[in-house]
């Protein structure tokens, strides 16, 4: 066990306050027995982050380079809010990106949300139409809006969707757009279901028989031969069209409910089963690819051909994650080969893959692969033999952001190569294809975030530590050599309102010797001398990790809770961490691995004695009431996992949008981690199947729309619970999305639910009768 490297903890003092909350310092203090919660002090947490938001200073976010050239843009906290600039190496001149007021109004218009110039709601965009318009994403639709006047739209894309990447919803048509062959003699498009492919001047040169509505030919995958002599089309069996449906009980339109549906396969349910089809143009015909090789898919997937048109390769995924393999196919003879096959016990972790073909010199691709326990490259050749491991070492790639054939390098970005550093904190690298040559691009005892112009000449290097606030550096590629600082954040006014740097904290995990790191929050008023209840923020999901490692603290609550959600809860009397336990990802193989057909651990071995090593650091840090604990989605489901699997050390939870059976999520997420085929292991790991171990406090909040996670699961663990006798909390919220409460809908109200079941619960507080008082709206 040990202190972060950021230096101790002991040195905090009384903080004093600005505004109402000063009249109640104190009043957060555990041991302090009250028998009324003031309102102000729960108004304080609740508005905590929109008193905060705004007073850093030249605070960078997002930097991003033009398409072309030397010019790039970014996001920057000034006086009232965040503007865009746009700037170049050489001018060194920073103006804004864009007519902020002019954009706001249009986008005010579009959305009929009131946006300020100051406020826009997006944080990157990208130029497009020769910089004549911008397009960003908002509300979970792409826009673009036309920078010479007031008008901004959502874009729609034409494809037709697959959910979650395996099903087509085969309600929407596919974009059966003519797709002309490079040289520009053919057109291939589909029609009644068969692969049509004709001259310039309309005459048939190839056209399919055997397609139907059971088994049809794709037109969103053609793809062309580079010198048009052939091309490849998937013919797909569609999977399972599971749909859910949901009752919106409070339409904005009408007072009658509706009823929505959703294409939502499920662990277990057939997919798409693509089979690739060869049509050769010079003897018009079809040739079906053998599927010996990949008969069992999940998916098919990086389909490209050669650059000589030699042949075409594609990644098959097995169903179950287990085996993964490239594929090269034969133009000539339509014979498939196995140029790599990856097994694994566990899983292979398609979140992280790479593969890439090269096109020049050798050939062959390189490939990411943790067969050492690490996630390194590799790089084969054309035959699928390996040449070399590129990259080595006790840590991991984490992201290939090039390859430059030309140059036989690749850069990329990896975390835990920096002893003596947090091992999570990303820096970035360029090195050899042949391993050697090794360069860090990036220094500073910090977590990273590098853009690179178009042609890698230049960087920006963006990095910070929650304890350090944004630097941006721009610097030159071939040495590194800085070229000049383009921001460094002023937080002074954010410090003097009250802010603290969270400190990082680590103990060894369940086998006695691994490093489990994470986050301490306390209260603005903390006192050394007092004792705290602890809750803890979890989000333990296989697909990444989630303690804070940059700076920005107010981000909302996805992927866990961020700084300022954790701060605003600390402010009411406790002390409140996030963790990254064993399951979650960005280390080793085997620290990953622990998830594998068990999401109920959650890590919780880890977290446990991590809790404990604090308590027995830290006299302040109170376990006696047990551990209070919340978390949204996978978070959810791990919340009430540890009231009931730990109820001797969990014993109040919060419980947000949670997938409470995997066999009820989404089916990429869950047979990712729980694999394939149902089994067992999905009902062992299942809250809904063991709510009747349920001793401690839980309040379950759902948004009744979710389109994430089915919000049956909910409805089913409740349902659970009541058959169980068991007593809970339930707050449903008409309209909702997977993020209500979070960063969508009634986000004031329902925190103020969390914050209170807490005070209640943990703290044995009476909460305000909020019927009774005349409060600002909600």
């Amino acid at each position: 066990m040990k202190l972060s490297r950021y230096g101790s903890m002991l040195g905090f003092g009384t903080i004093l306050l600005l505004g109402s909350f000063n009249a109640y310092s104190g009043a957060t203090l555990a041991q302090d027995v009250r028998t009324q919660i003031e309102p102000a002090l729960v108004e304080h947490s609740l508005s905590l982050r929109d008193n905060w938001l705004n007073l850093t200073r030249d605070l960078m976010l997002e930097p991003q380079w033009a398409a072309s050239g030397y010019s790039f843009h970014y996001k920057l906290s000034v006086e009232g809010g965040f503007m865009f600039f746009r700037d170049t190496v050489e001018a060194a001149n920073p103006e804004p990106a864009f007519d902020h007021q002019l954009i706001s109004q249009a986008l005010s218009a579009a959305t009929g949300q009131p946006f300020t110039a100051l406020q826009l709601p997006f944080d990157s965009f990208s130029y497009s139409e020769n910089n004549q318009q911008i397009r960003f994403y908002y509300d979970e639709k792409r826009w673009q809006c036309e920078l010479g006047s007031a008008f901004c739209k959502s874009v729609t894309r034409s494809n037709q969707p697959k959910a979650f990447g395996v099903v087509r919803d085969l309600r929407i048509a596919a974009d059966n757009s003519a797709r002309r062959s490079p040289d520009g003699v053919y057109q291939a498009q589909i029609v009644a279901h068969n692969i049509l492919v004709t001259t310039a001047d309309g005459a048939v040169k190839y056209q399919s028989d055997d397609g139907s509505a059971a088994h049809f030919y794709d037109a969103e995958s053609i793809r062309w031969a580079p010198d048009s002599s052939a091309l490849l089309v998937m013919k797909v069996k569609p999977g399972t069209a599971r749909f859910v449906t949901r009752v919106l009980s409070s339409p904005l339109d009408q007072l009658e409910p509706k009823t929505l549906t959703q294409l939502y396969p499920k662990p277990g349910d057939a997919v798409d089963i693509d089979q690739p089809v060869l049509v050769q143009l010079e003897a018009a015909k079809a040739l079906q690819i053998d599927d010996q090789l990949f008969n069992q898919p999940y998916l098919l997937d990086k389909v490209q051909w050669q650059a000589d048109s030699s042949g075409f390769t594609f990644r098959y995924t097995e169903r179950g994650h287990q085996l993964a393999r490239i594929i090269a196919v034969d133009a000539q003879t339509a014979q498939p080969k196995a140029l790599l096959t990856e097994r694994s016990d566990t899983f292979i972790d398609q979140w992280s893959a790479f593969y890439q073909l090269l096109q020049s010199g050798d050939k062959g691709f390189i490939w990411l692969s943790e067969q050492d326990g690490w996630a390194h490259l590799y790089r084969y050749d054309q035959e699928g033999r390996l040449i070399n491991q590129i990259t080595k070492g006790d840590w991991r790639v984490r992201n290939v952001l090039h390859i430059d054939e030309q140059a036989q390098q690749l850069w990329f970005a990896a975390s835990g190569m920096n002893a003596g550093q947090d091992p999570y904190f990303v820096h970035y690298y360029r090195i050899n294809f042949d391993g050697s040559g090794l360069k860090a691009l990036t220094s500073a005892n910090a977590d990273h975030q590098v853009s690179f112009s178009a042609d890698r000449q230049y960087y920006i290097d963006l990095y910070s530590r929650v304890d350090l606030p944004n630097v941006a550096e721009l610097r030159r590629s071939s040495d590194g050599k800085l070229l000049r600082t383009l921001a460094t954040a002023d937080i002074s006014r954010l410090t003097e309102a009250g802010f603290k740097a969270p400190q990082p904290f680590v103990a060894a995990g369940r086998d006695g010797k691994t490093e489990i790191w994470g986050l301490i929050v306390t209260p603005q008023n903390f006192d050394a001398t007092k004792q705290y209840p602890v809750i803890e923020n979890i989000y333990a999901g296989p697909h990444s990790s989630f303690v804070p490692k940059s700076f920005w603290p107010f981000g909302f609550h996805a992927g866990g809770d961020k700084v300022i959600g954790m701060q605003a809860l600390a402010d009411l009397g406790f002390i409140v961490v996030q963790i990254d336990g064993m399951g979650t990802g960005n280390r080793s193989k085997a620290f990953h691995d622990v998830a594998w057909q068990n999401l109920a651990d959650s890590g919780f071995p880890d977290r446990i004695l991590w809790h404990q090593a604090a308590a027995r650091q830290f006299p302040w840090y109170n376990l006696r009431a047990g551990v209070g604990i919340y978390g949204a989605s996978a978070g959810g489901q791990s919340t009430v996992a540890a009231l009931l699997f730990h109820p001797s050390v969990y014993t109040v939870g919060v419980a947000f949008a949670g997938c409470y059976d995997n066999r009820m999520d989404k089916i990429s997420w869950n047979e990712q981690w729980m694999g394939y085929p149902v089994g067992p292991h999905y009902a062992a790991s299942s809250v809904t199947e063991h709510a009747a171990l349920l001793q401690g406090q839980l309040l379950i909040i759902n948004g009744e729309q979710d389109s994430n996670v089915d919000p049956a699961s909910t409805m089913q663990l409740v349902n659970a619970l009541i058959h169980a006798g068991k007593d809970f909390d339930l707050l449903l919220v008409p309209g909702g999305e997977h993020s209500t409460g979070r960063s969508s809908g009634p986000i004031r109200y329902i925190q103020r639910q969390q914050f209170e079941f807490f005070l209640r619960h943990l703290q044995q507080q009476q909460t305000p009768n909020w019927n009774k008082l005349t409060a600002k709206p909600l």
